[in-house]
């Protein structure tokens, strides 16, 4: 999961509910300081939530860019229910095009999402790809994590089906380096943490390890893409989304010195890669 450093919003944003067809979201909502060029649905990954994104915001902003980020449901501070069919692809899929038009779609949002939220937002766009202008895939491979992550989400979703969040929160603590233990935002993590529907980790944690590649049906889509990544990554590896980007035929960055999460790692890079992708359409 994506650690960020602060769960405290820019001035520029606000937090509220998103009312769609589908129900109510909670995001943070982020407003440029003039004219707008353009709107932004951003989707986290798996455990995360729309404050991954906390440090993106002022810079798109900044950019021009109405920059909203969103908690899925089950995630967070988007309610959710106890039954894991609720979380198929295909429903979270559904969600985001209800956010899209509810933001204006229509072709003009620009649509990211961040490793689990990449998976999501692809199967978005291959159900419908008329609301967006654009895709950008960050650090979300073309199918399923590689083997050392699909172990971790097995181990992790057999404890969610017998243990209470809170002993599955101190177990993953424990494996955590001693600085990550004491770091300023701990228990605003483990709040975060404790807000997740159990049955939501559960079955997304699923689709991480069963994506099939669905790379060139999304090559079919005429719409812009972007693959954004660290030079790292422990999740799918930075050859193989290079690969992804070459068979889409989309653009590619990489951000110096971030790996899985450049949104926390290297925000001010990553923000100014998103903006200069989106300005170039």
């Amino acid at each position: 999961m994506s650690r960020p450093h602060t769960f405290t919003p820019p001035p520029c944003a606000h937090a509220h509910q998103l009312r769609t067809s589908r129900g109510d979201f909670a995001v943070l909502d982020a407003s440029p300081p003039g004219a707008v060029r353009g709107t932004a649905l951003l989707l986290p990954g798996y455990m995360g939530s729309k404050e991954d994104f906390v440090a993106l915001l002022e810079p798109l902003s900044t950019a021009g860019y109405r920059t909203v980020a969103v908690d899925g449901r089950g995630q967070y501070e988007t309610d959710g229910t106890d039954r894991q069919e609720d979380y198929a692809q295909g429903e979270l899929a559904r969600d985001v095009l209800a956010q899209a038009t509810a933001l204006g779609g229509a072709g003009t949002v620009h649509l990211l999402g961040h490793s689990l939220g990449g998976q999501i937002a692809r199967a978005a766009v291959l159900l419908d790809a008329s609301p967006f202008r654009s895709l950008t895939l960050m650090s979300s491979g073309p199918a399923e994590v590689v083997e050392a992550q699909r172990l971790k989400v097995k181990v992790l979703g057999d404890a969610l089906a017998t243990m209470s969040m809170a002993r599955v929160w101190e177990a993953m603590r424990a494996l955590d380096p001693p600085e990550e233990v004491a770091s300023a935002n701990g228990e605003a993590l483990r709040r975060r943490w404790l807000r997740h529907r159990p049955a939501q980790l559960i079955a997304t944690g699923r689709l991480l390890v069963t994506e099939p590649d669905r790379v060139a049906e999304l090559a079919t889509v005429p719409l812009p893409g972007h693959v954004l990544s660290g030079e790292r990554d422990d999740t799918w590896p930075v050859p193989l989304l290079d690969d992804m980007a070459r068979r889409l035929g989309a653009h590619r960055t990489r951000i110096a010195g971030a790996e899985h999460s450049p949104n926390t790692d290297r925000p001010q890079e990553t923000a100014a890669a998103i903006a200069a992708f989106w300005d170039s359409l």
